[in-house]
């Protein structure tokens, strides 16, 4: 193997996030799902189209001296429900978290569909989003039944 494989894609980082085996591509729309822009002050390492044994190529992000929350992993779920989150403290993971795509995802993001009843602000309901099938994900309103867009989901985020 040549000097240049065995180097890494991206430095380690001293305190933060490690997002590891988010799907090929999805990358970007990670960042827009976690708020993450060019106008934020933290650093934010991204490669993209990395090659994995397990998923045969993934993107990994590394965002400095930012841990995510219990609601950051929720919207996650919707993007890269099989990565992985490491936060990491004085260069070390000091703890992986879990990503729990459950059967129904809550109070996460709104229905896409325009004239669903919960888009009715004298309608105080729950936005409840049922998972279908998991691969590839697929998302039904739990009132109005319409599939979801999962790209039009980052934009009716919660």
């Amino acid at each position: 193997m040549s000097q240049e494989a065995n180097m890494r894609r991206v430095t380690a980082i001293k305190n933060g996030t490690v997002i590891d085996h988010v799907p090929a591509g999805k990358a970007l729309s990670v960042l827009k799902m976690l708020g993450i822009g060019g106008n934020m002050s933290n650093p934010v390492s991204l490669v993209m189209n990395v090659p994995s044994k397990k998923m045969g190529g993934k993107d990994i992000i590394k965002v400095e001296d930012r841990e995510l929350t219990q609601n950051e992993l929720d919207r996650l779920a919707l993007v890269a429900p099989d990565a992985s989150v490491a936060i990491i403290r004085a260069y070390t993971v000091a703890e992986k978290l879990e990503i729990n795509l459950t059967q129904e995802v809550k109070n996460v993001a709104r229905c896409t569909f325009s004239n669903c009843i919960t888009t009715n602000h004298r309608e105080p309901l729950p936005h409840r989003l049922v998972v279908t099938k998991r691969d590839p994900l697929e998302l039904r309103c739990r009132y109005c039944g319409k599939t979801q867009d999962i790209e039009g989901l980052v934009d009716n985020l919660l």
